[in-house]
C-alpha cells in the first residue's frame, strides 16, 4: 500500500501574480456584496507566498496577466503528481490561454508534461489527491472525459467522481486536513459529496466537520495546515483550534469575493 506521509511534502510550489483586470473580469458564480479591493488582494497574496517561504517551499512568482484575469488561480491549470504534470484543458473557455506559460515553467522545473485534450475539461480545483487516490469533482468545469484522462495520466491510482451541484469545484467544500483527514463543509451539497466519498473511494478517511464550506477549503503542506482566519470562518474556527498540529492562519477576503480559496493560488510540487 501506498504510504500518504509522503505525499504531503512539498519542494516547489507556483503562484502568480494578481492581475489589475482581475475585479471587474474575472470569472464568479454571483456577483459579490462588495466589490474586489485589489490593494488588499495583493497585500493577502504576498502574506500567502510568504507563508508558503516559512514552510521551506522554493516560490516560483509568475508574472500577472491582464489578458487572463483568473490567472492568479493556478491550480485549475494543471494536476501535478509524482514528477508528471497533466495541463487541464480548462472548463471555461475564457481561460484556457493560461496553459501554454504553465507549460513551459513545468517544463523548465524538469517534468514530465501531459497535455489533456477535447472534449476533456478539467479544472484542479475539482481534484483532490489524498496521497493514495485521486477524488474528482464532476461540476460545471470538470466532466467525465476529463476525469479519464486523468486517470489514463495517473494510472497508479485510483480515480474517483464525486457529484458537484452548486458549488464551483469539489475543494470548495472539502480538502485534505491531514494525513488520512479530509475537511469537509457543513452544507448539504457537502454532506451529500461526503456520503459519496464514503461509499466510492478505495481508501477511508477520518472526516473533520466544519460548519462553513469556505473553511473547508485548506492547505496541508509539510506536517502544517493552513486556513483561514477567525473573521473569515467565525463558526469554525474553534474547529480548528482544537486540533494538536501545527496550524498556520491566512486571509482570503479579497479573492474569495471571486470564487478564489486558498488551494486555488497554487501548485505544490
Amino acid at each position: 500500500m501506498r504510504q500518504a506521509h509522503s505525499k504531503f511534502q512539498y519542494t516547489t510550489a507556483i503562484v502568480c501574480a494578481i492581475p489589475s483586470s482581475l475585479p471587474a473580469e474575472a470569472q464568479r458564480q454571483n456577483d459579490p456584496a462588495e466589490a474586489v479591493d485589489l490593494e488588499k488582494a495583493v497585500r493577502q497574496h504576498r502574506q500567502y507566498v510568504r507563508a508558503l517561504k516559512n514552510l521551506g517551499l522554493e516560490v516560483i512568482e509568475l508574472p500577472a496577466d491582464d489578458n487572463h484575469p483568473d490567472c492568479v488561480f493556478v491550480e485549475d491549470v494543471s494536476v501535478v503528481c509524482d514528477g508528471v504534470a497533466l495541463i487541464s484543458r480548462l472548463g471555461h473557455q475564457t481561460r484556457r490561454g493560461e496553459s501554454a506559460r504553465m507549460k513551459s515553467t513545468l517544463e523548465e522545473l524538469g517534468l514530465i508534461v501531459e497535455e489533456m485534450k477535447a472534449p476533456a475539461a478539467l479544472d484542479g480545483g475539482d481534484v483532490l489527491f489524498t496521497g493514495k487516490e485521486f477524488l474528482v469533482g464532476l461540476s460545471k468545469r470538470t466532466n467525465q472525459a476529463g476525469m479519464e484522462a486523468l486517470a489514463r495520466t495517473f494510472s497508479s491510482y485510483p480515480v474517483t467522481g464525486i457529484s458537484v451541484t452548486s458549488h464551483l469545484h469539489l475543494k470548495s467544500m472539502m480538502t485534505m486536513g491531514g494525513h488520512d483527514i479530509i475537511v469537509v463543509g457543513g452544507s448539504s451539497e457537502a454532506q451529500n459529496a461526503w456520503i459519496e466519498v464514503e461509499k466510492k473511494a478505495r481508501f477511508q478517511y477520518e472526516k473533520l466537520l466544519v460548519p462553513d464550506d469556505t473553511a473547508a477549503n485548506c492547505l496541508f503542506v509539510n506536517g502544517t495546515l493552513i486556513h483561514l482566519v477567525a473573521a473569515e470562518i467565525p463558526d469554525s474556527f474553534e474547529v480548528f483550534n482544537r486540533l494538536s498540529c501545527p496550524k498556520m492562519e491566512l486571509e482570503n477576503s479579497e479573492l474569495s469575493k471571486v470564487d478564489g480559496c486558498l488551494t486555488c493560488l497554487s501548485i505544490l510540487i
